[in-house]
């Protein structure tokens, strides 16, 4: 297989592409993001990386709390829409149409529309050159149960994720093996 070398970029790709609200009351905010991960299991950490020159930086900054939401399908639209305004013009929670409601651990509030949210609290920030890194314990997470299965685990196709490629958001979709299942006979 010929292979072509490019020019550093980061390259991953699929990545998810998540909603993170930070501040509370009237300054609420809502931010795309699609550097967004998982960094540790025990304790519970995931990361995003914003831009100090982001409104949303320096609310998650002053509250030391945000909250990761992971949207559906249904909400491609507001999802971009939310990386292409910034919320010192816009109410994003009124133009989209989306619903604050209360975390059960962080000031934060979750955005009622979105399968998933993932409460966190910061314990570390690093600057890394064009982003800051935002490290954030995982202290609650709230699942609509919508979205979950007989046994109360998440339904991956109920809840209808999306991942960022290159500019595209592409819906996550089709099931290719469990973990471990290349150690089973």
């Amino acid at each position: 297989m010929a292979r072509v070398t490019r020019r550093a970029t980061t390259a991953l790709y699929p990545v998810p592409v998540v909603l993170v609200s930070c501040g509370m009351g009237e300054w609420a905010n809502i931010i795309t993001l699609a550097w967004a991960g998982t960094l540790c299991s025990n304790p519970p950490l995931v990361g995003i990386g914003v831009q100090p020159v982001r409104y949303s930086h320096r609310l998650i900054k002053e509250l030391g709390e945000f909250v990761i939401n992971l949207p559906s399908a249904d909400q491609a639209k507001w999802v971009d829409y939310c990386g292409m305004v910034s919320g010192r013009d816009v109410n994003k929670w009124e133009a989209c149409g989306f619903h604050p409601a209360p975390a059960t651990k962080v000031k934060v509030p979750v955005i009622v529309e979105c399968p998933v949210s993932v409460e966190c609290r910061v314990r570390q920030t690093l600057s890394l050159g064009s982003h800051d890194l935002f490290i954030g314990e995982v202290v609650a997470v709230q699942v609509d149960e919508s979205a979950l299965d007989e046994e109360g685990q998440l339904d991956t196709p109920k809840a209808r994720p999306i991942a960022y490629v290159g500019g595209e958001y592409r819906l996550v979709g089709e099931l290719l093996g469990l973990h471990g299942y290349s150690r089973r006979s």
